[in-house]
């Protein structure tokens, strides 16, 4: 049946494409003119800062209202650092400090460098309770594993990136944590009741959200058979009519195989479109025209054939028009404020308030440095309680409670830390920060650092033998991301070997040169998430075997926190996480 131009173009404005290249194709902006809704950049489409405003200032010679939309979470997932690694660790490392005021300052002055790139909705923060430790793609992406902490966080996370001007976007709703499948493979199941799963929402919605990004997941208590972004009962009956959301919906990437292997990307997004969808994002894995328009066409064949009402996809059109004007007139607020007032809370000049501060005294400088300290792990006397290696080939103590965290976190499954106080934070004489990044000030106030022998393993002040061992990411983490300990202990102390292992490298041969290697050296060994990834404990288990001296770093979720003589656990392998890391095992922090 043919389709009026009037309702392609209806179909256009729901869609937010991706693109191939560090500039707009000629399709891309020919499209902007005749009425596409906006786009999604990935790490493909961007060097840095300056190339992405002269890319986003392209798209608006088109299109003033365009939307442009990027998933940048800080952390892990990064788009706009991906070639350099992330100035501000994720959102983990901020609920382990649980500081609101720090963590609405960091997403604040994240929206300023989004908003100077031209970015104009920000598909963070995630707002999912990681309550399943072996979470396959949520882990360090969410706040913490406990419902009330994430809800204050993502409320704080929401209200600074969108003071300054940027749309934030809570997901991946009605809550990704509880899951074991990560939804671009499969379809992931959340089993039980979803209330405390859906309060961080409820506190974003409550914030004034602008957007609330779907998660590709089956919800057996309010659909069975349908995916929540396929779903209408759990996009408009939940979302809409329960929560109360009136702002715009976008879907999580529409390739993902938990939605497009039923119905493929096209069936896909009209039936979301259909459910309560107002967006949807495509250009993960499709980046070109014939994608785009393949989608556009099906959701307007949809419509002509009757399975999706016309005033549906206006009303989807209209709300996708509402916050394009409203992301106008923010930036313009924004702006407007930042010209009236320094950019002094961002904590790139001078600070002299506590809420970003370095802490300094029997927290986890000192344990850095061998002051006693009370941790997991230490005797009274805050020396370890077992030098020695248990059954397993670690080390003294199980380190495990009843829910498979380490025995040193509290009941957030955040680390305990050596001498900090009852809410987390170090307990000790703050200073301010002056002329530091509040990115790195973060990542140094979330490490948790367990010091288990007798022996003084720490600072390192010659150079070390560093063995980092590399488990393949999900796909929300780009690959290129730079992460580890290796660079930035390199730079502290020249001279520094680094060798990264993956899992088929690291292998018994391959263990024993690099301990051979080490022999005169210090050892520090990094791993990531090392009880999801069996291969990282059995290298784990040899190098400590012969080593029991070694200082482990943990840039994942901590299960364990008794291992090696020293544990340090960074909740986090941006590189500022890296960096502070690196100082408080040189001592330097």
């Amino acid at each position: 049946m043919p389709m009026s131009r009037d309702l392609l173009r209806l179909a256009d404005a729901v869609l937010l494409p991706g693109f191939e290249g560090a500039t707009p194709p000629d399709w891309l902006r020919r499209r902007l003119g005749e009425g596409l809704s906006g786009v999604v950049l990935f790490s493909r489409n961007i060097t840095n800062v300056p190339q992405v405003a002269e890319l986003t200032a392209a798209l608006r010679a088109e299109n003033p209202a365009v939307l442009v939309g990027t998933d940048e979470e800080s952390g892990e997932v990064t788009r706009l650092e991906v070639a350099t690694g992330s100035s501000r660790p994720g959102n983990y490392a901020l609920g382990v400090v649980d500081d609101t005021e720090l963590t609405e300052l960091l997403a604040r002055d994240l929206g300023r460098d989004l908003a100077a790139a031209g970015i104009t909705i920000d598909f963070a923060p995630s707002a999912d309770v990681n309550s399943n430790p072996d979470n396959p793609v949520i882990g360090l992406r969410a706040f913490g594993a406990e419902p009330k902490l994430v809800a204050r966080h993502t409320r704080a996370f929401v209200r600074g990136l969108q003071a300054a001007g940027v749309a934030a976007c809570a997901k991946h709703f009605p809550g990704h944590g509880d899951t074991s499948v990560d939804s671009h493979h499969g379809v992931p199941v959340v089993g039980g009741a979803i209330e405390e799963a859906l309060a961080p929402f409820a506190a974003a919605i409550e914030e004034g959200v602008r957007a609330v990004m779907t998660g590709h997941l089956l919800v057996p208590s309010h659909d069975p058979n349908t995916p929540a972004t396929l779903s209408h009962k759990v996009l408009t009956g939940l979302l809409r009519n329960e929560l109360g959301f009136d702002g715009m919906i976008v879907t999580d990437g529409i390739e993902m195989a938990a939605v497009s292997g039923a119905y493929g990307i096209g069936g896909a997004s009209a039936r979301a479109i259909a459910a309560g969808a107002d967006a949807i994002c495509i250009g993960g894995e499709h980046a070109d025209e014939a994608t785009a328009i393949h989608v556009r066409d099906t959701i307007a064949a949809a419509v002509a054939d009757g399975l999706l009402p016309e005033e549906r996809l206006a009303d989807a059109a209209r709300r996708v028009r509402e916050l394009s004007a409203w992301t106008v007139s923010a930036r313009a607020e924004a702006r407007a404020e930042a010209r009236a007032e320094p950019r002094a809370d961002s904590a790139r000049t001078s600070r002299s308030d506590s809420a970003v501060t370095l802490t300094r005294g029997s927290g986890a400088h000192n344990a850095a440095t061998g002051t006693a300290g009370a941790s997991a792990g230490l005797d009274g006397s805050g020396h370890g309680a077992s030098t020695g290696l248990d059954s397993d080939g670690y080390g003294g103590g199980s380190g495990l409670d009843g829910s498979g965290y380490g025995a040193g976190l509290d009941g957030d499954g955040h680390g305990a830390g050596a001498g900090l106080d009852g809410d987390g934070r170090g307990a000790g004489v703050a200073e301010p920060v002056a002329g530091e990044e509040i990115g790195l000030s973060a990542a140094r106030r979330a490490l948790r650092i367990t010091r288990r022998s007798a022996a003084p393993a720490l600072p390192i002040t010659r150079p070390a033998q560093v063995i980092e061992l590399a488990p393949e990411m999900n796909l929300a983490i780009d690959k290129g991301t730079p992460w580890g300990v290796g660079d930035p202990l390199s730079r502290l102390l020249p001279g520094t070997a680094v060798a990264r292992l993956t899992a088929g490298e690291a292998g018994g041969p391959v263990l024993e040169s690099l301990l051979q290697k080490a022999r005169e050296r210090p050892l520090v060994i990094v791993v990531r998430d090392v009880h999801r990834y069996a291969w990282q404990g059995e290298a784990l288990r040899h190098l400590l075997s012969a080593r029991p001296d070694a200082v482990v770093v943990e840039m994942g979720l901590p299960a364990r926190t008794d291992l090696g003589s020293v544990h340090i656990a960074t909740y986090g392998s941006a590189r500022v996480c890296g960096q502070a890391a690196a100082e408080a095992i040189t001592g330097t922090l």
